[in-house]
């Protein structure tokens, strides 16, 4: 929760208005309480909206709707007014988290507690469908998890059974994840009921899992899984699979109803007490519900009230950091007063630490150990390279922890570094979807959380606090690599007019993001005739598609898939006799593809966000000592490691010689707003997301069972890229 603002009002019919719970597109909604003691969710219309005839309507069904549900597992509405200057509605408030927090945070149900879950949500939905309603919107984040059992809430988007709406016919309306097929579709007289236990499923699923059964991704491709694929329902016990599987169906006629899911779900003890939740999440309502007993009243709010002055902050020095780089100072020096934690010394703080760490969360075990292998290393050079220094403040560790790159593991890692009051920053994690596994963790524990090789532009796609990617994203990366195909060939007398793009569904996030900007850059952007073609995870024959690429007269060959189905491709790509330009992205770019591959895969060009060491004269040292301690030369990301670990330690000095006490608040932010010099480039972050504000693509070509660096990607003039 955070305060109210000077515009907010401080109170609202019969309550008083103790802070903001959250805005959403509707309006803001105020955590309230009446004068007896009791608190409430208050929900407040935009001023700007309430004088739309649809919109208010659409309140006043909102309103109607959540009057007409009786069930002990829904949030009653405690009192409302559509009709006043701004609308407002008011529920009884949970003070626990949503399903979408607990499974982020802690990770997945245990199965009782999903059954258990299943069941008083199932009965939620029946009561209303009693009332002749639709949810439509079904979800996680929809689901709160109180210690009495779960609570269903936002009936936003109910709507009646009989089809009425105030959406547009061909609307889809809800959560993409979520959403039964005839939604997916926008097929709005087959919307009833039975989607509402389709997205009961995905929300079962998803809590025993932490997954969802249709995948992630773009939402296109997330729709035209949900409407064409058999459900992922993996992990999920035999019982549960058979119900879900059930609830699952395609055809809406053939899912049980909400009470009969409840029926089955059914324990022997009803979901009173605590006992079906992990203790984690007990321990987190308890927390929340003593915080709200705790609050103090709240003094009356006046429209254009001035902003509090801001606390007077001592002036900045510049730091000259490890490695002979240098660490600007940016725009953001006010947020090292107060770093959330450890307070301020000023305040009473207790006396500065002499010792901190730097986690690193990587893959050091799994699909992708060469490259976490390597972060690992180069963190810890960085580490050790400070703790030489005489000058230090305060001493280092390296506090690793490996998530094999595994969601489940990569959230009890996650976990274990959040939880060390030691660790000031993470370097982590090495894959995509670990990484946006335990984005959550590290949001709520404000940890500052960097990555050098994750690139999914789904990372950034939200305001965060703590994270930041220092590479750049896939598609940033994709758009490159189809500038290199559009003009380095096309001056070395070998213009492409009829590339072929094969997505492979085994990585379908990265897959579907690389194949979409390839194919929009030279479809769109240069009015190629593309031959692309999507390979469904289930399909192991690669060279039988290959080989009708190679017969529909492609003159190119662009891979959007992992090292293990780009090698397949290779092998069927030199049987056949193809001699055209062969590139693929960042995933292919390792041991792996070469060693599957073997001769053919000589000639592919791969474009990645690594740079090659030996090419920076500001490396030299870093590899020298790299080669000292591990006997060769650096590999891919081992550099991008030392800097980025380079950038937080700065940081953390910085505040401790300015007399501040580092904590975790402010640190993400002071180096998103700064400018660094590293040894593998510049590196300056969009403050906002934490996304990379530049470019910096590489080009490697395979050339007798390694890979040689080629070029920098080229973003205007590929001339440089042929004398490479």
């Amino acid at each position: 929760m955070e305060g109210l603002r000077p515009g907010d009002p401080s109170a609202i019919a019969g309550y008083r208005l103790l802070g903001r719970l959250g805005a959403g597109g509707m309006g803001v909604v105020y955590l309230g309480r009446t004068d007896s003691g009791e608190l409430a969710a208050v929900k407040v219309t935009l001023s700007d909206q309430s004088d739309d005839p649809d919109f208010r309507a659409r309140f006043r069904r909102e309103v109607e709707a959540a009057r007409r549900v009786s069930s002990p597992w829904a949030v009653p509405v405690a009192a409302a007014d559509p009709d006043a200057p701004e609308p407002w509605l008011a529920t009884a408030f949970v003070p626990g988290p949503s399903l979408a927090e607990a499974v982020a945070a802690h990770g997945p149900l245990p199965p009782r507690g999903a059954r258990i879950l299943g069941a008083a949500v199932a009965r939620a939905l029946a009561a209303v469908h009693a009332a002749g309603l639709v949810h439509r919107d079904v979800k996680p984040g929809n689901v709160l998890l109180a210690l009495d059992g779960p609570r269903l809430i936002d009936f936003g988007i109910a709507r009646p059974a009989d089809g009425t709406a105030l959406t547009a016919a061909d609307m889809v309306v809800g959560t993409p994840g979520f959403l039964a097929p005839e939604q997916a579709e926008a097929r709005g007289s087959e919307i009833g009921p039975p989607s509402d236990v389709f997205a009961l499923a995905c929300l079962l699923a998803y809590a025993v899992t932490g997954r969802l059964p249709f995948g992630r991704g773009a939402v296109d491709a997330l729709l035209y899984r949900t409407v064409h694929d058999d459900p992922d329902l993996g992990g999920v016990d035999d019982g549960l699979a058979e119900l879900l599987t059930a609830c699952l169906a395609k055809d809406p006629g053939r899912r049980p109803t909400a009470a009969e899911v409840a029926e089955r779900l059914a324990e022997d003890t009803p979901p009173g007490g605590t006992a079906w939740l992990p203790p984690e999440v007990v321990r987190t309502i308890a927390e929340r519900s003593a915080r709200m007993l705790a609050l103090p009243d709240i003094e009356p709010t006046h429209a254009g009230e001035p902003e509090p002055a801001p606390r007077p902050v001592a002036r900045r020095r510049a730091l000259l950091a490890g490695g002979g780089t240098l660490l600007a100072a940016g725009a953001g020096a006010a947020l090292w007063a107060v770093l959330r934690d450890e307070g301020d010394a000023s305040a009473g703080a207790p006396p500065r630490r002499k010792k901190w760490a730097i986690g690193v969360q990587a893959d050091l075990s799994g699909p992708q150990k060469e490259l976490g292998i390597e972060q690992e290393r180069g963190a810890r050079l960085a580490v050790e390279a400070f703790n030489t220094r005489p000058d230090r403040p305060f001493s280092l560790h390296l506090a690793a922890a490996d998530d094999a790159g595994d969601e489940t593991r990569a959230l009890a890692a996650a976990r274990r570094l959040a939880d060390d009051r030691e660790v000031a920053a993470v370097l982590g994690s090495t894959g995509d979807y670990t990484t946006q596994a335990v984005l959550p963790v590290y949001e709520e524990a404000a940890l500052p959380l960097m990555t050098v090789s994750a690139g999914l532009n789904l990372l950034t796609s939200k305001p965060s606090r703590s994270f930041m990617q220092a590479c750049p994203g896939h598609p940033e990366t994709a758009a490159q690599l189809a500038y290199v195909l559009q003009n380095f060939y096309r001056q070395l007398k070998r213009p492409v007019a009829r590339p072929g793009v094969l997505q492979d569904r085994t990585d379908d996030q990265y897959a579907w993001q690389y194949a979409a900007m390839i194919n929009h850059m030279l479809g769109s952007r240069y009015g190629h005739r593309t031959h692309p073609r999507v390979v469904p995870a289930s399909v192991g024959d690669y060279a039988r598609v290959v080989r009708e690429m190679v017969d529909a007269g492609i003159d190119a060959y662009v891979h959007a898939g992992g090292a293990g189905s780009a090698a397949q491709a290779a092998r069927a790509l030199r049987a056949a006799g193809f001699d055209g330009p062969l590139l693929a992205g960042p995933r292919v770019l390792g041991r792996e593809f070469l060693e599957l591959a073997g001769d053919a895969a000589d000639g592919w060009v791969v474009g990645a966000p690594v740079a090659d060491p030996s090419r920076k004269p500001a490396a030299k040292p870093f590899a020298a000592a790299y080669r000292k301690r591990y006997g060769r030369a650096p590999g891919h990301y081992a550099g991008e490691s030392f800097d980025a670990i380079s950038m937080m330690i700065g940081q953390l000095v910085r505040t401790v010689r300015d007399g501040g006490t580092p904590g975790r608040g402010a640190l993400a932010d002071s180096v998103r707003r700064g400018r660094y010099k590293g040894i593998m480039g510049e590196y300056r972050f969009k403050p906002e997301r934490g996304q990379l504000d530049g470019l910096g693509t590489c080009l490697y070509v395979a050339e007798g069972g390694r890979f040689r660096y080629l070029a920098d990607a080229p973003a205007e003039d590929p001339g440089r890229l042929r004398k490479a």
